[in-house]
């Protein structure tokens, strides 16, 4: 018993058989370049994440060997305290 492949099958295919087989092909092909598309982008984006890591490991190594001079931090000014002043002490300042 051998099983015949659609080679070498006699029979004449219809028009809808043909335009399934073609829209296969098509999609088929497509689905390749699709593919090579998605692989291209994947090694430009592990090409530019090595770039940028290359850049900052520079960036880190340059500030560890140079380290930004130390600002003494400001002390802050001390609040302002309120004076009650009593009605004698006003009138020996000069008050009424």
């Amino acid at each position: 018993m051998s099983i015949m492949t659609s080679k070498s099958q006699t029979k004449q295919q219809t028009p809808e058989q043909l335009a399934r087989l073609e829209k296969q092909r098509l999609a088929r092909i497509e689905g390749e370049i699709a593919l090579a598309e998605v692989g291209k982008e994947y090694v430009d984006v592990r090409k530019n994440m090595e770039r940028l890591k290359a850049l900052r490991l520079a960036k880190e190594a340059e500030e560890a060997a140079n380290p930004p001079p130390v600002e003494p931090k400001k002390k802050k000014a001390a609040p302002k305290k309120l004076v009650i002043v009593t009605a004698r002490e006003a009138e020996a300042v000069g008050g009424e």
